[in-house]
Order: structure tokens, then sequence, then C-alpha cells
């Protein structure tokens, strides 16, 4: 190994819209913290950043503000998520030598436009060589699958903002849905479901909770019921409500039928010889959205495929991503080209 090998900090990241993670070379996932910066308002100074942010959500005064820098599983402010990198990145590497190599999973629908954005975020971030793969390319990778091989993996990737479904073989993906709907917009009908049905305001962490707690999209062997703090819509005030499982399930019923109809469609796109492929190994799912409870269920019942949960698929994309940083000339024809 040479000398400087000794210090090499190349990193992988799993730039996510909920959570950004970073898998260092020969040491794994070294990070795993939520995408969200709070910042300055008079002097654009970053005060916080992941889990210590994630605290502020909702509680910021005047002087400050709380924003997400990725959206849709792109970068929606480029200043700030330089910054959120960067500290990230002092975070697991206080050393003096920056990262020199980095590899970035970005959404497989990504534009020219937004690849570029990325690119620079990387470089500016310290990298000298930045490299990106599609975030389905990478979880089919993370979870041990064979992408080199001629057989068709379906992997359903459902992150905060972006859906990724994807046929992969041969190294490339051989047909892809993605659409920007994901667990981000079933936090936000939980939060649409408070307003309209019991005139209540929550914020966005505690939808997310609720999601966690009490979602579901097929009947569980037990409902629950929990109770939720927020706002009285018509009295201002605050107020404690109790929800069922069975209410939190109408209301992420929309953005669930869309995700569910996309891997419809996905299949009807996919060739016959791969179809086959699909029916006898299933269907992979992935990212955070995949823990939702019944997800694999309902997807089995509605498409007659077999379902998998990949083992901790909160961590699939960012492992798979590190493993193609540890062997670049293996994993190159994997990557997206420039």
């Amino acid at each position: 190994m040479p000398f400087l090998g000794l210090f090499s900090n190349d990193i992988a990241i799993d730039l996510g819209t909920a959570n950004t993670l970073i898998y260092m070379k020969g040491k794994g996932v070294v990070l795993n913290e939520p995408s969200i910066v709070t910042y300055d308002v008079n002097t654009r100074k970053i005060v916080a950043i992941g889990e210590e942010a994630r605290k502020m959500v909702g509680k910021v005064h005047k002087e400050l503000n709380t924003i997400r820098p990725m959206r849709d599983g792109v970068i929606a402010d480029f200043e700030m998520a330089e910054g959120m990198i960067k500290e990230f990145i002092k975070k697991i590497s206080p050393g003096i030598f920056p990262a020199r190599k980095i590899v970035i999973s970005v959404p497989s629908g990504i534009t020219e436009v937004e690849k570029r954005a990325v690119r620079d975020t990387a470089e500016h971030a310290g990298a000298k060589e930045v490299h990106l793969i599609s975030e389905p390319m990478a979880a089919a990778i993370g979870i041990g699958l064979d992408v080199h091989e001629p057989y068709g993996n379906m992997i359903v990737d459902i992150g905060g903002g972006t859906t990724e479904i994807a046929v992969i073989a041969l190294s490339g993906i051989a047909n892809v849905v993605s659409i920007r709907i994901a667990g981000d917009e079933c936090t936000d009908a939980i939060i649409r479901f408070f307003r309209s049905n019991q005139n209540m305001l929550i914020g966005e962490r505690t939808a997310e909770d609720i999601k966690c707690q009490a979602g579901s999209v097929m009947p569980l062997e037990e409902e629950v019921i929990i109770e939720v703090k927020g706002r009285d819509l018509v009295a201002g005030v605050p107020k404690l409500t109790e929800v069922s499982s069975i209410e939190i399930r109408e209301a992420l019923n929309p953005p669930v039928t869309q995700m569910v109809e996309s891997v419809k469609v996905a299949l009807e796109k996919t060739a016959p010889e791969l179809a086959s492929d699909i029916l006898s190994r299933g269907i992979f799912l992935t990212g955070g959205g995949a823990l939702l409870k019944g997800l694999d269920e309902r997807i089995k019942v509605e498409t007659g495929v077999p379902v998998h949960i990949a083992d901790d698929p909160l961590t699939a994309v960012a492992r798979g991503t590190g493993k193609v940083l540890e062997d670049l000339n293996y994993y190159k024809k994997c990557m997206l080209k420039r």
C-alpha cells in the first residue's frame, strides 16, 4: 500500500432527502444522520446539522432557520448542501487529509443539471475524484445481488423523496420507473389528514413518529390507538386527541397506491425473459419505506410476484455505494457516465 494510502479518507455517500449516510473505506457505515441544517438567518452560517438540527425542527426563533437542503432526492439548496456535506465529513474525518475519492448515490431520474450540482458540491467539499451511481443499482449491490449476471432483479427503493423501481441485469438498468412520491409524501398525507379530519395542526416530526408507530398499508393483527398532540385550528390552543392505525392507513392509501401502481407499470415495461426471472426471484424492497407495515404484502397481492424486504433496508444504498468505492474497477460499468 502506498504511504499516502494509510491516510486515505475515501468515502461513499448516500445523500438522501431524509437521511445522509457515509461509508468510509475499510470502516463501513460510519455516519447516519438526518439531512437537516439549522443556520443563522443573518450570516447564513451553519449552527447545527444532522440529529442536532432535527431536534430544533419547528422550535427555532426568528434568527434561525431549519431546512432540508435535499428535496425529492436532489439538491434544493446548493450552499447549505455543500456546508452540510463538509460538516458531516469533518465529523467522521477530523484529520488534515481530505477525501480524495467520493462515490455518491443519486436517483435514477436525475437530470444532467442535477448531476452537475451533486458533482460540484462534492468537489467543493474537497473531493479530487467524484463518481455517481444510481440508487437502485447501489441498493442491489448493497443487498448482495450479483448485478453482473445475465438475470433480471427488480429493486424497489423507497426513500424520503423518491421511489425508484428498477430492473437490473448485466451491470446496467434495463428498465426504470422513478417517481417523486415516497416517505415525505406519506408524512404530508398524515399532516393533511389531521388538518381536514381533526381540525388540528401537527408538525413534520410528529407526523413522522405517527407513521412509524401506527402506519400500515394492510390490516394489522392488532390495530393500535395512539395519542397525538398538536394545535387546534379552531380554538388555536394545544390539543390532545387519539387516532387509530385504521385511520392512518386510510390517510396513507393515496401515496401508497401511486407507489404500487408504479411497480405495476415497471413490470408491464419489462421484457418477457427478465419478467420470468423476477417471478422466480421476487421483488426486493429497500429504503426506509420498506419498513412501512404490510407494504410487501400489498405489492405481492396486487402483482402476484413474491416480495422480499432486504436485511437492514435503511442502509442498503449506503452499503452498496461503499462496495463500489472499495472496488471501483469491478463496478465501473455500473456507475453513471459523465
